[in-house]
């Protein structure tokens, strides 16, 4: 299974079992957290979730590299396989908490943007190879601008894979809530998973949309230029017909 479930006291720990891919997500997983999602959702048994990675090496490393995704071969059309993989894209308004272990980069910010608070383990390290790779980074730094100060998502986004931010700088920067010694990070998450799943339900998820309404507004404004801004972004001048021409035949992250 590339996603395990298991559930207790009114909390569901989601668990991206693919380690020997540090948990990169091809689309048979991207699919099964949909579903998953939208299963959660009618749930009424599940009061909270935490989602974390297999392994100690990665949370997620975004789009698995072999991952191939058909576009259209309108430049003004592009098919992003990860955009709607997220809890919150799923209209699923249960309060999520991320444990973050090891490595998370590129599109695990369309996961990590959309729980509620993080934790993180000492060792873990945050990053988005994007413009490394000349590729716009765009859907991801916008969910970023929203979750920490706009400077440091810049410098996120723009340093690319030349430069990590470790756990102690999410913390400061306001991306990760706690950090934890090394293997305590689902244990964290579950405590304070646990202590939300006991308040009352409507209370929670009222509170969990109101806190989401305060950006919804902003993030969906700057998610419609995005796929504009990477199909014209990402490309030399004159050479966007290439572009276009290899993206109908696959979508690659890294």
């Amino acid at each position: 299974m590339s996603v395990t479930t298991r559930t207790e006291d009114g909390v569901a720990v989601v668990t991206l079992d693919r380690p020997h891919r540090h948990n990169a997500l091809d689309l048979a997983t991207a699919d099964a957290l949909r579903t998953l999602w939208r299963t959660l959702r009618l749930d009424d048994g599940v009061r909270a979730i935490v989602l974390t990675g297999a392994g100690d090496r990665a949370f997620c490393t975004g789009l698995d590299r072999d991952a191939v995704v058909p576009q259209p071969s309108s430049p003004y059309s592009v098919d992003d396989p990860l955009l709607d993989v997220g809890p919150k894209s799923q209209d699923l308004w249960k309060p999520v908490v991320g444990a973050v272990n090891g490595m998370a980069c590129g599109g695990a910010f369309y996961l990590l943007t959309e729980c509620d608070f993080l934790i993180a383990d000492e060792n873990a390290t945050f990053f988005d190879p994007h413009t490394t790779y000349g590729m716009v980074n765009a859907y991801e730094a916008i969910a970023l601008t929203l979750r920490m100060p706009p400077g440091e998502a810049a410098r996120l986004a723009l340093m690319g894979s030349a430069e990590r931010i470790g756990a102690r700088r999410a913390y400061e920067t306001g991306l990760v809530s706690e950090v934890v010694p090394p293997g305590r990070t689902v244990e964290a998450a579950v405590r304070a998973a646990t202590v939300i799943a006991g308040s009352p339900t409507t209370a929670v998820q009222g509170t969990v949309r109101a806190l989401w309404t305060a950006k919804l507004a902003a993030r969906q404004q700057a998610f419609a230029q995005a796929d504009a801004l990477i199909s014209l972004g990402s490309a030399a001048p004159g050479d966007q017909a290439e572009l276009f021409a290899r993206r109908a035949g696959e979508y690659r992250v890294r």
